[in-house]
Order: structure tokens, then sequence, then C-alpha cells
């Protein structure tokens, strides 16, 4: 096909990473590739979409753009649907849905507008072909998105179908689990790099179900993230399965065995079971090593300072404990039936603080750094971050904190300026600032 007008959605933070993603995978910069609102636009192929949802470990889909024009009413927005070339995409012996998002619109009723698109597609149809395609709410062949701001609307077809965050590799998983697309965005924003001249070791202490471990070493192993599943691109008009299989058997063919060691523990040892079966299913299973453990006990996994990097639990996220002195049968119970720790020991002790000093005395020269929405968390721990990225879980709003670990406190050393979001601290490399007592 043609140059085509993409767009690749992300969560919110992540819009910069993402452009870097696609400029490595397809080579495109300057006008043909432009950072949007929570999403990237680019001027690309068919077969870029395609690499692209295979590739991909940042964006949520990959929409193609088929219609921008104003509106102020939804007739605009029947006539917008009307004129695009649908016959082109799909047959009328598939099945279709409609999906609308919005931003400041003035429409009173987002659901009318769906409605008017589905009248538009049907409608073309039937004048085209004699037969209307059903629609199909659950599993349709064909997702349509509509969205609109405050005085445009723009319609997508989407060639992923479902949200590029499942790998098809998930089948265990525990309260809460990370979302895949969010890990990935956690490791570019660490700058770790396991193909580099000296690659760090990589560790989760609350490694959960195992994502950031299992997304860590499929990049270690450069396997692509969509080898595992199906896509929406396969059900519509201009997909090429030559075309599809030549790029599928150029991804497995690049996969290779990890360089680099990547580690994960959990104080849950039902929850490493099921890292471990997530791991074989993503055909990382040799790459990591998986062990039981208390965050707040296990020692450093390598002799090699390397980088800790951990969704940890907040609020009543998670509802375990994560101490020890605990009963250990009470204890055992608790974490095998909700998994992981919890922020808040059961004696009153700040886990966080107990972390931090448990890093302090154990993991000197390690970077450690930890997702979370409590902008006070530095404060909780004793560290001082010297960096501090926005992210979005979700609709959560969330830092990722850098700490830099030292052996100790710091009460007779000069304490280091702080220059704020996304900065390093005054007088030190990026990313080394010192902990504080």
């Amino acid at each position: 096909m043609n140059q085509l007008q993409l767009f690749l959605p992300c969560a919110a933070g992540v819009e910069g990473y993402l452009a870097d993603e696609v400029h490595s995978l397809t080579g495109l910069a300057g006008q043909d590739l432009l950072v949007g609102r929570a999403g990237v636009l680019l001027r690309a192929s068919w077969r870029d979409a395609l690499r692209l949802n295979l590739h991909s470990r940042l964006a949520q889909r990959v929409l193609v753009q088929l219609a921008e024009r104003p509106y102020r009413n939804e007739d605009d927005i029947y006539a917008a649907a009307a004129d695009v070339a649908w016959e082109i995409w799909f047959t009328p012996r598939q099945s279709f849905k409609v999906e609308v998002t919005a931003q400041h619109s003035p429409l009173k009723s987002l659901n009318f507008a769906a409605l008017r698109v589905k009248d538009a597609v049907a409608d073309r149809f039937r004048a085209k072909a004699g037969v209307r395609p059903d629609v199909q709410t659950q599993w349709p062949d064909v997702r349509v998105h509509l969205h609109l701001t405050s005085d445009r609307a723009q319609i997508y077809i989407d060639t992923s179908g479902e949200p590029l965050f499942k790998r098809g590799w998930r089948e265990d998983k525990g309260d809460a689990p990370l979302k895949e697309t969010l890990a990935a965005a956690m490791i570019a924003a660490t700058g770790w790099d396991p193909h580099g001249e000296q690659p760090l070791p990589l560790y989760d202490p609350c490694c959960g179900s195992g994502t950031v471990v299992i997304e860590a070493a499929q990049i270690a192993c450069r396997i692509a993230p969509g080898l595992q599943r199906r896509f929406a691109f396969e059900k519509l008009l201009p997909h090429q399965a030559h075309v599809w299989s030549a790029i599928k058997d150029e991804a497995a063919s690049a996969v290779t065995a990890a360089s680099v060691p990547i580690f994960g523990s959990d104080v849950s040892h039902r929850m490493v079971d099921f890292a471990q079966r997530n791991a074989v299913r993503a055909g990382v299973a040799d790459a990591v090593q998986l062990r039981g453990g208390d965050a707040l006990q296990r020692m450093p996994p390598s002799e090699q300072p390397g980088v800790m990097l951990l969704n940890p639990p907040y609020g009543e996220r998670i509802a375990a404990a994560g101490t020890a002195g605990r009963n250990a049968r009470e204890r055992m119970s608790t974490v095998e039936r909700m998994g992981r720790e919890t922020a808040q020991t059961e004696d009153g002790v700040d886990f966080f603080a107990q972390l931090a000093a448990h890093w302090k005395k154990h993991y000197a020269g390690w970077q450690a750094w930890m997702l979370t929405p409590d902008l006070k968390l530095p404060s909780k721990m004793r560290l001082k971050e010297s960096r501090r990225v926005p992210l979005w879980n979700g609709p959560i709003e969330c830092r990722l904190f850098r700490f830099d670990l030292v052996a100790g406190a710091v009460r007779d050393r000069p304490r280091a300026s702080h220059t704020g979001e996304g900065g390093a601290a005054s007088g030190a490399p990026a990313g080394g600032a010192s902990d504080a007592s």
C-alpha cells in the first residue's frame, strides 16, 4: 500500500521513549515521526505497520488514520465515516465494532457518535455491495476507532486487535499485575542495555508474576514481543500472508541467548512459581534466575553491582506482609493467598525505611529504580533520588525514582542539590546522587 498515516497510542510519559523505539525500528525521523499527546504519529508503509505490531514494546496499538476533519455534530461524523473506502479494508462478511474516545468533545452522547459511524459504514457497504456487515461487540473481525477533540474527528482502523501489552505468554498472574508495556517503559527509562559493551545485571526483588524480568529477558534475547500472538491485520484485505511470514521469520532468526544475568525474587513462592511458568511460555526460562525470598532479607544476586528495577506494593494494592519476625505460618498463609509485600510491616515500622536500610548495608554500587505513586517515597526511605521520571500506571500518576546506593548513611558527606523531575543532582554525573540519612 502507499504511505499511511499511523498513530501509536501509549501511556502518558512514554511518548519520547516510544518515538525512539519507532525510529530504531523504522529509521523514520523529522516530519515523518512526530511526538503527540499520549502517542506518536508517523508516515510509514504497510510493512512498517506490521513490523511495529510485532516489535513494539511500548505502543498500545498500531492505528491507521483513515479520516480527519472538523465537526460540529453527529451528522458531520457520519459524513466523515461515509467517505472512507471501507471496502478496501474488509468485506461485508466480516464483523466490526466502533470504539470512541474523546477529549473535550461538545457532543452529549459518545454512544450516539459511535452509532453514527456504525451507520455510515453499514450504509456504504449496502450501497456498494447490497449487503451490510454485522456488528460484533465482543470479538469483532475489525475494530474502528473514532477519536474526538473539541472540534476535530479522527477515524482509524486498528491493525492490532488485542492491546499490544498482551504478548501471548501470560497465563499465571497475581493481584494487580504490571502491564508489559509499562514494564518495558520502566526498562527504557533506566537506560539498561543488555547489548552494550558492559551490560549490567538486572534484578527485581518484588517480581510478582515476573513481568519486569521476563520483559528484560526478551529484550536481552532479542525476542520480538509479538511473536506468540495474532493481530487484527491478518483479517484485513491488504494482508499478504507471505510478507507477514517473511517478517516473522526474520524476527525469529534474530533470537539469541542472553549475555547478561537477569534475576527476580518474591516473598511469595506461589508468585515465583507463576513467574517461572510465564518465563517458560515467554521462551526465556534459561535467561532468568528466579528465587523465593523476602526483599528485606535477600542478598545481592550477583557480585557485580547492577540495576534493581521494581514496582513495589503500595496502599491497599497488596495486603501481604513482607517482614521478618512475623509468625511464619500466619505470614506465609497471607503471602501465598495475596502475594508480594505490603508497604507497611505488621509492627508499624515502614517497609520502605527497612528496605532502604537493607540496601545501604548490602547493595552499595547498585542503581535502584522504583515506580510508585507516592511522591514522598524518597523522604520515607531517607534516600536522595537522582532522577524522577513521570509515568502513568493506568489511571495512576506515578514516578520512577532512581537511587544510587552507597554504604551506610551520609551524615558526614555534603548533600547534593536536586534539579527536579528528570534532572541529575548537582555536582554528580547524571543519576549520580547519594543517599541521605
